[in-house]
C-alpha cells in the first residue's frame, strides 16, 4: 500500500472551510489512487491562475492566441448565430443575449465576444463563472475600465464539483466553455460537465465549445514543454497548494515536471516524477503517502480533438452542432451547439 493512515479520523484537525475540504477530499482519493493522480482544478489557486495566464502568452502555447484570433474574425458571425438560432425555437419573441462563461479565469479573450454582443444590441449581462476568486476579481475589475454596456453577475464556484446557480433569464443564452478547457477531462467525465450545464439551459439556448485540435506531436509537446519553464513551475505549484491548504511537506524539488504526447488517448498528459524514494506527510488528512524512485502524479490531461470528435461529444451531452468556425491550420476549433 502507498498509503498509511495514522488513525481512522482523516479529517483532523479541523479544516477551515469548504475549499480545503474539496482539497482534502480530493488529495486523499488521488494519492491514495494506483497510479496516483490530482484533479486539474487544484491549479487553479491566486498562483497558478496567475501562472495560467503567463503561459497563454508563451510562444510556444499556440492555443490562446489561436482562439482570439477566431473570435477577432468571427465574433460577430457567433453572436448572430447564436441570437437566431434561440430565434428558431422562439417565433415572434425578443430579448437580449446573455452570455455565461465556465472557468471565466481573468476573461481576456471573452471581452471581444462581449463587445460583439454589445455592438448587436446595445449591452448586454455577462455571468463568470470560477473557482478562483483572484481571478475573478481582476475579471470583473477589467471589465468595469474597458467594457460599456456589459453588466457582470460574477459566481466564485468549482463548476466540476459544486451545483451552478444560474438565474432564469428571459431571451437567449449563449455558454462559454472556452480555451479547449473541456480537454482537461475525460470523455466521460466532459460529457458529465456539459450535461450539468445542459439542465441548466433552455431550448434553443447555445453553448460555444472551445477545442485544440489534433496535430503534429512535437507541435503538441513544445507547447506544454516551454523553454522559460512556466508551465513547470505551473504544475509543482499545485505541491505548493496543498502544502499551504493542507500544512504538507511535499519538497517540491524533488520532483520534475513532465509532459508526453499519449497518441492512443488522443490527449497530452502531464506529470510530477519523484525524483527519489520518499514519504510525504499530510497532517491535514492524518496520512502518510510514499513515493518509489520514478513514480508519478499524474496531474493533468490535455485532449485533442478532431471534428468527428467533437460532434460525438456534444451529441453525447444533448447537445446538436450548428456551426463550427477555425483558424487556416485548423489547429483550433470553435463550435457553437444548441440546446434544442
Amino acid at each position: 500500500m502507498s498509503t498509511t493512515l495514522s488513525t481512522p479520523e482523516l479529517f483532523t484537525p479541523p479544516l477551515a472551510n469548504p475549499v480545503q475540504e474539496a482539497v482534502a477530499t480530493a488529495v486523499l482519493e488521488g494519492l491514495s489512487s494506483t497510479p496516483k493522480w490530482l484533479p486539474a482544478w487544484l491549479f487553479y489557486d491566486a498562483e497558478g491562475s496567475r501562472l495560467f495566464e503567463r503561459i497563454t502568452t508563451l510562444p510556444e502555447y499556440y492555443p490562446t492566441r489561436t482562439e482570439r484570433a477566431i473570435f477577432a474574425g468571427y465574433a460577430d458571425g457567433i453572436i448572430d448565430t447564436a441570437i437566431r438560432t434561440w430565434q428558431k425555437t422562439h417565433p415572434g419573441r425578443t430579448g437580449r443575449l446573455r452570455i455565461i462563461e465556465l472557468g471565466a479565469g481573468t476573461a481576456t479573450k471573452t471581452g471581444i465576444l462581449l463587445d460583439a454582443a454589445v455592438r448587436r444590441q446595445g449591452q448586454t449581462e455577462y455571468l463568470p463563472i470560477d473557482v478562483s476568486e483572484s481571478a475573478m476579481a481582476e475579471a470583473c475589475a477589467s471589465m468595469e475600465r474597458v467594457q460599456s454596456g456589459v453588466t457582470v453577475s460574477p459566481q466564485v464556484a468549482n463548476y466540476v464539483t459544486d451545483a451552478l446557480e444560474i438565474p432564469q433569464h428571459n431571451g437567449p443564452t449563449m455558454a462559454l466553455y472556452i480555451g479547449s478547457s473541456i480537454g482537461n477531462f475525460d470523455p466521460e467525465e466532459a460529457a458529465t460537465i456539459l450535461c450539468n450545464l445542459r439542465r441548466q439551459l433552455q431550448p434553443g439556448d447555445t453553448l460555444l465549445l472551445g477545442t485544440d485540435m489534433v496535430k503534429d506531436r512535437r507541435k503538441l509537446e513544445a507547447a506544454y514543454n516551454d523553454h522559460d519553464g512556466v508551465t513547470e513551475a505551473f504544475n509543482l505549484n499545485l505541491l505548493r497548494r496543498i502544502n499551504r491548504d493542507l500544512r504538507s511537506n511535499f519538497d517540491l524539488a524533488r520532483y520534475r515536471h513532465v509532459a508526453l504526447w499519449n497518441e492512443d488517448q488522443s490527449r497530452i498528459e502531464m506529470h510530477l516524477q519523484s525524483l527519489r524514494e520518499q514519504t510525504v506527510r499530510i497532517p491535514a488528512l492524518n496520512a502518510s503517502f510514499h513515493f518509489a524512485k520514478g513514480e508519478t502524479i499524474h496531474t493533468e490531461n490535455s485532449y485533442k480533438f478532431t471534428s468527428k470528435s467533437i460532434a460525438s461529444l456534444l451529441r453525447s451531452a444533448s447537445y446538436e452542432p450548428v456551426e463550427q468556425w477555425t483558424d487556416e491550420q485548423h489547429w483550433f476549433a470553435v463550435t457553437l451547439a444548441t440546446t434544442e
